[in-house]
Protein backbone atom coordinates (compact mmCIF):
# COMPACT_ATOMS: atom_id res chain seq x y z
CA UNK A 1 0.00 0.00 0.00
CA UNK A 2 2.88 2.39 0.77
CA UNK A 3 4.28 2.02 -2.75
CA UNK A 4 0.88 2.99 -4.17
CA UNK A 5 0.97 6.27 -2.22
CA UNK A 6 4.54 7.00 -3.35
CA UNK A 7 3.65 6.13 -6.93
CA UNK A 8 0.64 8.44 -6.83
CA UNK A 9 2.75 11.28 -5.41
CA UNK A 10 5.43 10.70 -8.03
CA UNK A 11 2.81 10.82 -10.79
CA UNK A 12 1.51 14.11 -9.41
CA UNK A 13 5.04 15.51 -9.29
CA UNK A 14 5.65 14.50 -12.91
CA UNK A 15 2.41 16.25 -13.87
CA UNK A 16 3.49 19.34 -11.93
CA UNK A 17 6.79 19.39 -13.79
CA UNK A 18 4.96 19.13 -17.10
CA UNK A 19 2.68 22.03 -16.19
CA UNK A 20 5.58 24.17 -14.97
CA UNK A 21 7.43 23.40 -18.19
CA UNK A 22 4.35 24.44 -20.17
CA UNK A 23 4.13 27.61 -18.08
CA UNK A 24 7.77 28.34 -18.86
CA UNK A 25 7.03 27.89 -22.57
CA UNK A 26 4.06 30.26 -22.33
CA UNK A 27 6.20 32.84 -20.51
CA UNK A 28 8.81 32.60 -23.27
CA UNK A 29 6.05 33.05 -25.86
CA UNK A 30 4.91 36.13 -23.96
CA UNK A 31 8.44 37.51 -23.97
CA UNK A 32 8.69 36.95 -27.72
CA UNK A 33 5.41 38.78 -28.26
CA UNK A 34 6.56 41.70 -26.12
CA UNK A 35 9.94 41.96 -27.83
CA UNK A 36 8.50 41.65 -31.33
CA UNK A 37 5.79 44.22 -30.62
CA UNK A 38 2.98 41.79 -31.43
CA UNK A 39 0.86 43.05 -28.57
CA UNK A 40 -2.32 41.89 -30.28
CA UNK A 41 -1.77 38.40 -28.85
CA UNK A 42 -0.82 39.39 -25.29
CA UNK A 43 -4.37 39.00 -23.96
CA UNK A 44 -4.58 35.52 -25.45
CA UNK A 45 -1.27 34.38 -24.00
CA UNK A 46 -2.25 35.86 -20.63
CA UNK A 47 -5.43 33.74 -20.74
CA UNK A 48 -3.44 30.62 -21.65
CA UNK A 49 -1.07 31.27 -18.74
CA UNK A 50 -4.04 31.66 -16.40
CA UNK A 51 -5.45 28.29 -17.57
CA UNK A 52 -2.14 26.58 -16.76
CA UNK A 53 -2.00 28.34 -13.38
CA UNK A 54 -5.52 27.09 -12.59
CA UNK A 55 -4.44 23.54 -13.42
CA UNK A 56 -1.42 23.96 -11.15
CA UNK A 57 -3.65 25.15 -8.29
CA UNK A 58 -5.87 22.07 -8.58
CA UNK A 59 -2.83 19.81 -8.78
CA UNK A 60 -1.30 21.50 -5.73
CA UNK A 61 -4.31 20.56 -3.60
CA UNK A 62 -4.10 16.94 -4.73
CA UNK A 63 -0.34 16.88 -4.15
CA UNK A 64 -0.77 18.31 -0.65
CA UNK A 65 -3.25 15.54 0.21
CA UNK A 66 -0.93 12.84 -1.14
CA UNK A 67 2.02 14.35 0.72
CA UNK A 68 0.09 14.42 4.01
CA UNK A 69 -0.89 10.76 3.67
CA UNK A 70 2.76 9.78 3.24
CA UNK A 71 3.95 12.19 5.94
CA UNK A 72 1.65 10.59 8.51
CA UNK A 73 3.02 7.15 7.69
CA UNK A 74 6.65 8.33 7.78
CA UNK A 75 6.17 10.48 10.89
CA UNK A 76 7.67 13.62 9.33
CA UNK A 77 5.10 15.94 10.88
CA UNK A 78 2.46 18.11 9.33
CA UNK A 79 3.01 19.71 5.92
CA UNK A 80 6.57 18.53 5.22
CA UNK A 81 8.55 19.94 2.33
CA UNK A 82 9.34 17.68 -0.58
CA UNK A 83 12.97 17.67 0.53
CA UNK A 84 11.96 16.50 4.04
CA UNK A 85 9.76 13.81 2.54
CA UNK A 86 12.60 12.63 0.28
CA UNK A 87 14.95 12.45 3.27
CA UNK A 88 12.50 10.28 5.22
CA UNK A 89 11.33 8.05 2.35
CA UNK A 90 12.65 4.52 1.87
CA UNK A 91 14.65 3.56 -1.23
CA UNK A 92 14.07 3.92 -4.16
CA UNK A 93 11.51 6.62 -3.40
CA UNK A 94 13.98 8.83 -1.53
CA UNK A 95 16.12 9.21 -4.64
CA UNK A 96 13.15 9.73 -6.96
CA UNK A 97 11.58 12.37 -4.69
CA UNK A 98 14.94 14.15 -4.39
CA UNK A 99 15.17 14.26 -8.19
CA UNK A 100 11.64 15.65 -8.41
CA UNK A 101 12.64 18.30 -5.86
CA UNK A 102 15.70 19.33 -7.88
CA UNK A 103 13.76 19.46 -11.16
CA UNK A 104 11.01 21.57 -9.60
CA UNK A 105 13.56 23.99 -8.15
CA UNK A 106 15.15 24.49 -11.57
CA UNK A 107 11.78 25.09 -13.23
CA UNK A 108 10.61 27.53 -10.56
CA UNK A 109 13.91 29.44 -10.70
CA UNK A 110 13.68 29.70 -14.49
CA UNK A 111 10.06 30.84 -14.25
CA UNK A 112 10.89 33.54 -11.72
CA UNK A 113 13.72 34.88 -13.87
CA UNK A 114 11.60 34.95 -17.00
CA UNK A 115 8.65 36.46 -15.17
CA UNK A 116 10.85 39.23 -13.77
CA UNK A 117 12.32 39.91 -17.21
CA UNK A 118 8.83 40.09 -18.77
CA UNK A 119 7.63 42.44 -16.05
CA UNK A 120 10.60 44.74 -16.66
CA UNK A 121 9.93 44.72 -20.41
CA UNK A 122 6.28 45.59 -19.90
CA UNK A 123 7.07 48.32 -17.36
CA UNK A 124 9.73 49.73 -19.71
CA UNK A 125 7.23 49.73 -22.56
CA UNK A 126 4.63 51.50 -20.45
CA UNK A 127 7.17 54.11 -19.38
CA UNK A 128 8.17 54.68 -23.02
CA UNK A 129 4.53 55.11 -24.01
CA UNK A 130 4.03 57.60 -21.17
CA UNK A 131 7.11 59.57 -22.21
CA UNK A 132 5.95 59.60 -25.82
CA UNK A 133 2.51 60.87 -24.83
CA UNK A 134 4.04 63.64 -22.75
CA UNK A 135 6.27 64.74 -25.62
CA UNK A 136 3.41 65.16 -28.11
CA UNK A 137 1.19 67.40 -26.01
CA UNK A 138 -0.38 70.14 -28.04
CA UNK A 139 0.69 73.65 -27.04
CA UNK A 140 -2.13 75.66 -25.56
CA UNK A 141 -3.40 78.80 -27.28
CA UNK A 142 -2.31 80.77 -24.25
CA UNK A 143 -4.08 83.48 -22.34
CA UNK A 144 -3.66 87.21 -22.13
CA UNK A 145 -1.96 88.72 -19.16
CA UNK A 146 -2.51 92.11 -17.45
CA UNK A 147 -0.36 93.85 -20.10
CA UNK A 148 -2.59 92.59 -22.89
CA UNK A 149 0.07 90.27 -24.23
CA UNK A 150 -0.10 86.51 -24.57
CA UNK A 151 1.30 84.56 -21.60
CA UNK A 152 2.93 82.08 -24.01
CA UNK A 153 4.89 84.22 -26.42
CA UNK A 154 5.02 81.61 -29.19
CA UNK A 155 1.25 81.17 -29.44
CA UNK A 156 -1.25 83.73 -30.51
CA UNK A 157 -5.00 83.87 -30.18
CA UNK A 158 -7.08 83.65 -33.33
CA UNK A 159 -10.60 84.98 -33.77
CA UNK A 160 -12.81 83.32 -36.32
CA UNK A 161 -15.74 85.07 -37.90
CA UNK A 162 -18.76 82.82 -37.54
CA UNK A 163 -20.20 84.16 -40.82
CA UNK A 164 -17.40 82.56 -42.87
Amino acid sequence: MADVDFQHLSTLLWREQELLDLLLFKAEEKQYLILSGKTRWLARIAHEIEVVLDQLRVLEVERAAATEAIAVRLGTGVNPSLRQLADAAPPPWNDLLAKHHEALLVLVTDLRSLSDANRELIEGGLAAIGDALLSVRQPSAGTYGATGRSEHGSSRAVTLDGAL
